[in-house]
């Protein structure tokens, strides 16, 4: 079931490399790459992102801003958009530098709303 959800975000977003359902707890829970995506390394990457998502939730309650939905990290190669189920569970999609945003953004929220049951804590 989840393997699918991210091969459709893949398959649907031009520009993907891959995308994985990570825990807060840096493990990833499943994931779907593309050849040049496995190549990349970017399972490590996404867990070393889980540490930005949890300062980013915690800065988020600390300043009485509200709940963390999503982040967006450009890097040179490589751009992360991190899309949060909980407190527990984000999905996170790898793009190229020319991919497409936007329609990733779209992809992951419609995945949020269609895998919110499965992530209640």
């Amino acid at each position: 079931m989840f393997k699918e959800a991210l091969q459709n975000i893949v398959e649907k977003t031009d520009g993907s490399l891959g995308a994985l359902i990570m825990g807060s707890d840096g493990l990833s829970v499943e994931r779907f790459f593309t050849e040049e995506g496995t190549a990349a390394n970017l399972d490590v990457a996404a867990a070393e992102f889980t540490s930005l998502v949890r300062s980013a939730m915690r800065s988020g309650n600390d300043l009485d801003l509200g709940q963390l939905h999503e982040i967006v990290v450009v890097l040179g190669k490589v751009t992360f958009l991190m899309r949060l189920f909980n407190r527990e569970y984000f999905v996170c999609l790898a793009l190229k530098p020319e991919g497409n945003l936007g329609r990733g953004r779209y992809e992951l929220r419609k995945a949020e709303l269609q895998l919110a049951t499965e992530f209640t804590v």
